[in-house]
């Protein structure tokens, strides 16, 4: 489903207060030894197979030869993990990450529908269930932790103008808005213009217009470096992961907290369009990461999205909605060093419906596994997060004491 220009403008009106990323945190601590747990969610549906490349299976090559950056060891390359997949570049902290045994990709995930459709797929991600709810399994999560009766806000407290439907529900979740976070970030531009460009009268009247407003061709073209680094102002997901990190390091603040960015529709020009959304979350991680401080070491941190993409290139030099994709678990708590999953192959007969990557492993089966080992929670309070639970959690994701 191509994003329309309309639905673009329509977007644009939230995306001024909060720059395309939000942050909600729910449930108190009573202890600086309990353990914290943050979902990003990416908006859009990141193709896992550029963020984590599986160079090593013989049929990549054929199916997206435009797409792929050089190996591992050749100038631009990826960052190996492990003599089979590589990172994309961008991502150089969650490399560093994954060399200290911090963070762990699972790929050919998904969720347990098959919807392409991003809103649905959204309502399904967060909602945890096989059919819509009004809430979030986050916020399930947060009611069945031990409330906190001194906190001011009960069970929790939201950062952002809007609570994501993943932290919606009985469990009480207040808000707040970091002031420096609301601007809009430059990836936003760079789709606005695309989305524009091949229309005769908007699209010239865009580039022109944001051209005349100090923004340059790098930026307009999706190909400029994310705000971050070097001295420069960060990013509305920085500011906004920093402050989660802040508040999940105070002793008695938020145990759980849930951050958004988007940017991840590449359907044309992905190659190019993908560094800046990538450095962006990077970079956005590490502020989380500093923080947290000590508190990193208690911590689980896991980044997921709606599906991934297809397998082929699209006529335009991009992608479309698909099936399978990578999740990111990271955090001091995290037992990293590998890729985990099962990888179900490239070969033609191996994909799901001839056009994506299989799934092979149920994304609430990873939560699961998260939720019981490193927040405690009984079979009984997985099955209230997840009605009708069909999977078993999954096993040795998280150190042991």
């Amino acid at each position: 489903m191509m994003l329309s220009r309309r639905t673009a403008l329509l977007g644009l009106t939230s995306s001024w207060a909060l720059g395309r990323s939000a942050l909600a945190v729910a449930g108190t601590a009573t202890s600086v030894q309990q353990s914290r747990f943050v979902v990003v969610i990416l908006r859009g549906a990141l193709d896992g197979l550029a963020a984590v490349t599986p160079y090593g299976d013989v049929s990549l090559v054929s199916l997206r030869r435009d797409l792929l950056l050089p190996d591992p060891a050749q100038p631009g390359g990826l960052l190996d993990l492990g003599g089979f997949y590589g990172l994309h570049p961008a991502l150089s902290g969650l490399h560093d990450l994954y060399a200290n045994g911090q963070m762990l990709p699972v790929h050919a995930v998904a969720g347990h529908y098959r919807s392409r459709s991003h809103f649905e797929a959204q309502d399904y991600l967060e909602s945890g269930a096989d059919r819509r709810l009004n809430s979030g399994w986050l916020n399930r999560v947060a009611a069945c932790l031990p409330v906190n009766h001194a906190a001011p806000d009960g069970n929790g407290l939201a950062m952002g103008l809007t609570v994501p439907l993943l932290l919606r529900g009985p469990a009480r979740v207040g808000s707040y808005a970091p002031p420096s976070s609301q601007h809009p970030d430059q990836i936003l531009y760079s789709q606005i213009a695309a989305l524009n460009a091949a229309d005769p009268v908007t699209g010239p009247a865009f580039r022109n217009g944001l051209k005349a407003r100090g923004f340059s061709e790098a930026t307009l073209d999706g190909t400029s470096p994310v705000q971050g680094k070097n001295g420069q102002k960060p990013s509305a997901f920085s500011v906004l992961a920093d402050a989660a990190g802040r508040m999940l390091a105070v002793p008695t603040g938020p145990r759980l907290a849930a951050l958004e960015i988007g940017g991840w529709d590449t359907h044309a020009g992905q190659k190019g369009r993908l560094n800046a959304p990538l450095r962006q979350l990077d970079d956005g991680l590490t502020a989380l990461r500093m923080g947290l401080g000590p508190t990193w070491a208690n911590t689980v941190i896991l980044v997921m999205t709606e599906f991934g993409r297809t397998v082929h290139m699209n006529g335009t030099g991009g992608t479309d909605h698909g099936t399978a994709t990578v999740a990111f678990l990271l955090g001091g708590a995290v037992k990293g060093g590998h890729v985990g999953g099962v990888w179900p192959g490239l070969k033609q007969i191996q994909l799901f419906e001839n056009r994506d990557l299989a799934p092979t492993t149920d994304l609430r089966a990873v939560v699961s596994g998260v939720l019981r080992d490193h927040l405690g929670l009984s079979q009984a309070a997985l099955v209230s997060v997840f009605p009708q639970i069909p999977f078993s959690p999954e096993n040795g994701l998280i150190r042991q004491a």
